[in-house]
């Protein structure tokens, strides 16, 4: 096998055994980095010198333990990520894919990159997002447009389409995401690979861009679940830089993948498979059940009945609170800067008419206007009861069940263009990730089939805190399928 193609904790398995080296393995990304990147177009910006660095001191600790021996090394050390940007990475520009922060080099790593890199992960670069994370294909990049590897016609899911494109093309043995709404496990399944939300206060913010506070949470994308319980033992656990970081136990995620599911009980939720889901889809979906049931799962029809909410009482939170966030980019303190100006208020407007994208303004103006005065309490205070009776049927549901199980996505990915006109149809692509995301629990997107040739994600919600069940449930559906195993055929296109 190609060392590109490998999964993090193969590689891992050949790096400590001597059999290849972290050097060895970063070139072999690097190099098809370079000649498969500019047609796929998943990283804003790779840094190859700083990787083969970082590989060299892996190297170097890996060399000492085998001649000296003690504790096993990290399962990270050596092995190259990419990192959504719209995490700060210190000395590496973070964009956030806009141009207001086109030149903002961050003076500091976010949480989960400094605890991926006390692991000696290597940094590959920094992957496409919608500009601030706002939107569903990465077609709103200040920069350039993601491009899905199964079809390099069509969408790669967003906002962290860039991380998912990169792992799913084997240019980054696995990356970090961030999912607002839907934005790890949407573009996870639209890309044919794993992706985890993990509950919200799980995993530190601290030094991750605000684009929803109450919402925002980082995530891994990886070729086989196995890696993201991985990536996901690495980022996990309590932050005190980060007032929403949850100060409980990390359970120990790789040893709750095995024991089976029998006698698990497998909520599917009725208003998850309703008219507008493609028949390709819910046939995938469908028959991804059946596997988990013969695994010895018990399905259990379930209702979210405030699911047709969820849609609504997102676009008016989410944009509510990225009206109040994105307020600190004013071309003051740092970013874009429109000095020629009549004075510091037409500065301030000419920074932002010039540094941000339409969809980022769409969404700040419909933000704006949800908390005006006269509006607030019709608005905004709404969406948030609403938000509540959405927790409150999850609660109930896992009375009854251990999981939730149903699709990620209503389609499959849909041409470049196709809905760049249209901000409805595009919020509806995570019209089954919404109401996860507003009610603060986990969730996994993994392969589960195809449907006009192109990838169909399973999605698996679990309880606050119960990422434990969660991978075990999609990693046993994975062992008994073959599913995460298909690749994009990109090579013979080259």
């Amino acid at each position: 096998m190609s060392a590109h193609a490998l999964t993090i904790h193969e590689a891992g398995e050949l790096l400590r055994a001597g059999d290849l080296s972290s050097a060895e393995l970063t070139r072999a990304i690097l190099e098809r980095i370079h000649r498969l990147d500019p047609r796929v177009r998943a990283y804003l910006r790779v840094v190859p010198e700083a990787a083969l660095a970082q590989a060299e001191q892996a190297d170097a600790h890996l060399a000492r333990w085998r001649r000296e021996g003690g504790a096993l090394p990290p399962r990270l050390l050596g092995i190259p990520l990419a990192i959504k940007d719209i995490l700060c990475t210190r000395g590496i520009p973070t964009t956030c894919g806009s141009r207001i922060l086109e030149n903002f080099v961050p003076p500091y790593d976010a949480t989960a990159v400094e605890r991926l890199k006390a692991q000696g992960a290597v940094v590959l670069g920094k992957t496409n997002t919608d500009e601030f994370a706002m939107g569903s294909s990465t077609e709103n990049s200040a920069y350039f447009t993601t491009r899905n590897p199964w079809d390099l016609s069509r969408v790669p899911g967003g906002s962290s389409g860039g991380s998912a494109a990169a792992v799913a093309a084997d240019m980054a043995l696995g990356a970090l995401g961030s999912d607002t709404g839907g934005s790890v496990r949407q573009p996870a399944g639209l890309c044919g690979v794993v992706g985890l939300k993990p509950t919200y206060g799980r995993v530190s913010r601290w030094g991750l861009v605000a684009f929803a506070s109450s919402l925002d949470q980082i995530g891994p994308i990886a070729k086989d679940v196995r890696d993201c319980a991985i990536l996901l033992q690495a980022i996990a656990g309590h932050d005190p830089r980060d007032s929403t970081s949850v100060d409980a136990p990390v359970p120990d995620y790789l040893a709750a993948l095995e024991g089976g599911i029998r006698g698990l009980r497998v909520g599917v939720p009725r208003e998850y498979f309703v008219e507008g889901v493609q028949a390709g889809v819910a046939d995938a979906v469908r028959a991804a059940l059946r596997v988990l049931e013969g695994l010895g799962a018990t399905l259990v029809e379930v209702s979210l009945p405030h699911t047709e909410y969820a849609l609504p009482a997102y676009y008016l939170i989410a944009p509510a609170e990225a009206s109040a966030n994105l307020a600190r980019y004013d071309g003051v303190k740092y970013g874009l800067s429109v000095r020629e100006s009549a004075d510091v208020w037409d500065m301030i407007r000419r920074t932002r008419g010039q540094g941000f994208g339409p969809e980022v303004k769409r969404r700040i103006m419909l933000g704006t206007y949800a908390l005006s005065a006269g509006y607030y309490d019709a608005y905004y205070l709404r969406a948030q009861k609403t938000r509540t009776l959405i927790r409150q049927d999850f609660d109930r549901a896992f009375q009854q069940v251990d999981v939730l199980a149903c699709p990620v996505s209503p389609t499959v990915a849909f041409p470049i263009g196709e809905r760049a006109e249209d901000p409805l149809q595009m919020y509806l692509s995570d019209v089954f990730t919404l109401a996860c995301s507003l009610a603060g629990v986990c969730g996994i997107s993994v392969p589960c089939g195809f449907a006009d040739g192109l990838p169909v994600g399973l999605q698996i919600i679990g309880n606050v805190f119960d990422e434990p069940t969660v991978l075990r449930v999609a990693y046993a559906y994975e062992q008994a399928t073959d599913w995460h195993t298909r690749k994009p055929k990109l090579d013979e296109e080259v």
